[in-house]
């Protein structure tokens, strides 16, 4: 068991408004590498927010301030012991793979309600987007300035 550390954001990386499952997720991050997924042991986020705003549990956790091992996700490598991992559908544009913040108007009042809960909670642990921790676009939108706009100085 790890204390929490970090909060990560992700997006699913697919096209605006194409819908995204609990079950495409699973496969994409658990099924065999042979058989086009990642291979993982578990998937990589603990909550997702679809188009419609609704929140869906994952993985479960006991929503403490530490990392037990049956909670692990594999969002970030080398941060998933002290980290809980988050992921919105889309962050893709429609017609290209160009990085986009695609959150519909419901994830995002989701997200804001998630992530003030979340802060209220654990006001220690550190809020980030993916691209924080790795080289790479996700979430597809600036995290620092949108916790800023929703009331959250780190």
């Amino acid at each position: 068991m790890a204390q929490l550390k970090r909060l990560v954001i992700h997006c699913t990386d697919t096209p605006e408004g194409r819908k995204v499952s609990s079950d495409d997720i699973r496969s994409w991050h658990t099924s065999p590498t042979s058989h086009g997924g990642r291979g993982w042991k578990q998937v990589g986020y603990t909550d997702m927010f679809h188009l419609d705003g609704t929140v869906e549990r994952l993985v479960k956790n006991n929503e403490d301030a530490n990392v037990d091992p049956w909670e692990i996700t594999n969002g970030a490598k080398g941060y998933n012991s002290t980290s809980r991992h988050i992921v919105y559908v889309g962050g893709r544009a429609a017609t290209s793979k160009t990085p986009k913040d695609t959150r519909t108007e419901e994830q995002k009042e989701a997200m804001k309600q998630y992530v003030l809960d979340f802060h209220r909670r654990h006001p220690d642990v550190a809020i980030v987007g993916h691209n924080a921790l790795s080289n790479n676009a996700c979430p597809s939108f600036d995290v620092p300035a949108w916790l800023r706009e929703i009331g959250i100085n780190q």
